[in-house]
């Protein structure tokens, strides 16, 4: 509890292991606040909560998690992710090996994505209060003149595009909480998606909406799009990347991988005659190689998702009702 009380232990643990592994210039201000001048552009903040359970799982842990999750819903405005902040609320006996394993992750996340954390908070809570690690971050960006990406700019005719397979995430977090043994190991998708989006900015302006798809899925994220722009969505089933051991763990648990969360994949919306365009851009990208064309926006005064299965039937796909999978970002 002394690590949380603000005296010697705190500053030794902040000197020690959290400067350490995060430290850049204006973090090394040691001021409760980063002060910085901004480029040229139009800003854009974003904050997250990360409470994941297991911490650490295939793929990554909640602090690399905190970072990427932060960096790509900036990245989701066409912005270019420039700073983050990080509270940190930890549990009392939360080891210091598994404190370090954590923010040593995350420094190193929050370097391979560009960006720096610049200001952070560090609170202990009683033992069984506090699930071993909160991270909570708020990211900083900047969006370059002449982009405008929303998720109320979808019009009938564009283009729905996901960057790679889903249910990845999801499935991974899963198999490690409940320790199932499946022949091949699922990995989380955890990453940084800036990246590819500047890609894709490149290739294509003009994109209408990006959004990532994590926690209700692929499902939900697509309900969510085509309430905010008041349009219908069409998509076919077989489009759909899935992985394999992805689909047969969902069938094995009774879950449909629309609705797995996913942390490294990401929906674009484009004009229709340039889809393939954006296509080819993502494809290119190492994480977008998978990317496909899974849809197409059109009218619908309902708003409904529809999608056409893999039998040639239809079927609505609605909102996530209830919890399927707890604590997975």
């Amino acid at each position: 509890m002394s690590h949380g009380s603000g005296g010697r232990a705190m500053a030794q643990l902040i000197d020690e292991l959290f400067r350490v592994h995060l430290d850049n210039p204006l973090l090394a201000q040691g001021n409760d606040q980063a002060l910085f001048t901004p480029p040229p552009g139009r800003l854009v903040a974003s904050t997250d909560g990360h409470v994941i359970s297991p911490l650490f799982f295939p793929g990554g842990d909640i602090g690399a998690l905190a970072v990427h999750g932060t960096v790509n819903d900036v990245a989701m405005a066409g912005a270019r992710p420039l700073y983050l902040t990080a509270s940190f609320i930890l549990e009392e006996g939360l080891p210091l090996a598994d404190l370090e394993r954590i923010v040593a992750s995350m420094g190193a996340a929050a370097r391979a994505a560009g960006v720096q954390v610049v200001a952070g908070d560090t609170k202990v809570v009683e033992r069984g209060k506090g699930d071993g690690c909160f991270i909570s971050t708020t990211g900083i960006g900047v969006v370059p003149d002449g982009i405008q990406i929303s998720g109320d700019l979808a019009r009938p005719g564009d283009a729905i595009l996901v960057s790679g397979s889903i249910g990845d995430h999801g499935v991974a977090i899963l198999s490690k909480r409940e320790n199932l043994g499946f022949e091949t190991e699922i990995v989380s998708d955890c990453q940084a998606l800036n990246d590819l989006v500047a890609v894709m900015i490149e290739a294509v302006p003009s994109i209408h909406c990006l959004r990532d798809p994590t926690r209700g899925g692929l499902a939900t994220t697509l309900n969510e799009l085509a309430l905010q722009s008041r349009v219908g969505m069409q998509i076919r089933e077989p489009l759909i990347p899935v992985r394999p051991e992805v689909s047969a763990a969902c069938e094995l648990l009774g879950l449909d991988p629309l609705y797995v969360a996913n942390e490294g994949k990401l929906i674009a919306i484009c004009p229709g005659d340039q889809a393939e365009t954006l296509l080819a851009a993502m494809r290119a990208h190492p994480k977008g190689r998978d990317a496909a064309i899974i849809g197409q926006v059109v009218e619908d005064a309902h708003h409904f998702v529809q999608m056409e299965t893999a039998f040639g039937g239809s079927r609505i796909v609605d909102w996530l009702a209830g919890e399927q999978l707890p604590r997975i970002c």
